[in-house]
């Protein structure tokens, strides 16, 4: 009988092996590189805290922060509002929409598009020249000149954080629609009995017990957004143009280890990156539920 219980280890083993090698094993050597000045070849040595210490003080990281902090928040700005937006018009009692779950897949739709896809449509989209986008605003009489989209800094974060909303608000709407259809219908005849308006029937019943979903929705958008890299790298010249505005913190760390052969700093940076995350996230959960949890020992 102990010999056929054994058998559970040969079958668990597969998973442990390859998530030991391809998983904990990276994790544990980049660890060791962050303390080391490889480069890529030859043997590391150990530099101590030399690399964390030239971190703090790089001011093309500080940059990279700020860019990467600015792009996300723009866009998950707007993807949270339309996707509330959303959920508020199909979740309305008053209002009956129909056709939820064909709107879903449509919304949904850009989300399966690949980002080399995306940045190859918006690229032509985009484009100073022969653009589609000033084409139609010169038609119209918007703009008399064509404008250079991804050749200046702001406009360039603007961009790229549009084009970041219009891929992932279908998922912040599927996912807040998930968490409104969990919300019982009592309360939202009970409100519409007691003559409460829209807003107020929002604001009041849906926001508050959403609020588990926003925050999931939010942490989870804080992670990615933080590790915004691919569309960056397409749209410009791989190193954050125009003026490094599009030079966010994974891209950075990219260049750093494959256009510099600086692998030491860039497991740095990689250990820095994962320290950002976890604090940003920690703040967001305890800004959300901290209020609760003291009136909950007050009680």
């Amino acid at each position: 009988m102990k010999n056929l219980n054994n058998y559970g280890y040969a079958f668990i083993a597969p998973f442990w092996i390859i998530f030991l090698i391809f998983n904990i094993y990276p994790v544990g050597l980049t660890f060791y590189y962050s303390f080391t000045n490889y480069s890529g070849s030859g043997t590391a040595e150990v530099v101590g805290f030399a690399n964390y210490q030239r971190l703090i003080a790089d001011s093309y990281f500080v940059e990279a922060f700020f860019n990467t902090w600015k792009i996300w928040g723009v866009n998950f700005g707007l993807q949270i509002v339309i996707a509330l937006i959303l959920a508020a018009i199909f979740s309305d009692m008053r209002v009956k929409m129909k056709g939820l779950s064909f709107f879903r897949s449509i919304f949904y739709l850009p989300n399966l598009i690949t980002v080399s896809s995306v940045a190859l449509l918006f690229g032509i989209l985009l484009d100073w020249q022969h653009g589609s986008l000033n084409m139609v605003l010169m038609n119209i009489g918007i703009i008399s000149q064509p404008i250079n989209w991804l050749n200046e800094p702001a406009s360039a974060q603007l961009s790229v954080s549009l084009i970041l909303t219009w891929m992932w608000f279908g998922h912040s709407f599927i996912v807040v629609m998930a968490g409104v259809s969990g919300i019982s219908t009592d309360f939202y005849e009970a409100a519409l009995i007691d003559g409460a308006n829209r807003w107020q029937t929002f604001t009041k019943i849906t926001l508050p017990l959403l609020k588990p979903i926003l925050l999931y929705i939010m942490i989870t958008s804080l992670i990615g957004g933080l590790q915004l890299f691919d569309l960056p790298m397409l749209l410009t010249d791989g190193i954050g143009s125009p003026d490094g505005s599009l030079n966010t913190m994974v891209l950075y760390l990219y260049n750093q280890a494959f256009k510099y052969n600086n692998y030491g700093y860039a497991a740095a940076v990689a250990y820095g990156l994962f320290i950002i995350t976890v604090i940003f996230s920690a703040i967001v959960f305890k800004s959300m539920y901290g209020n609760e949890r003291k009136q909950a020992r007050r009680v």
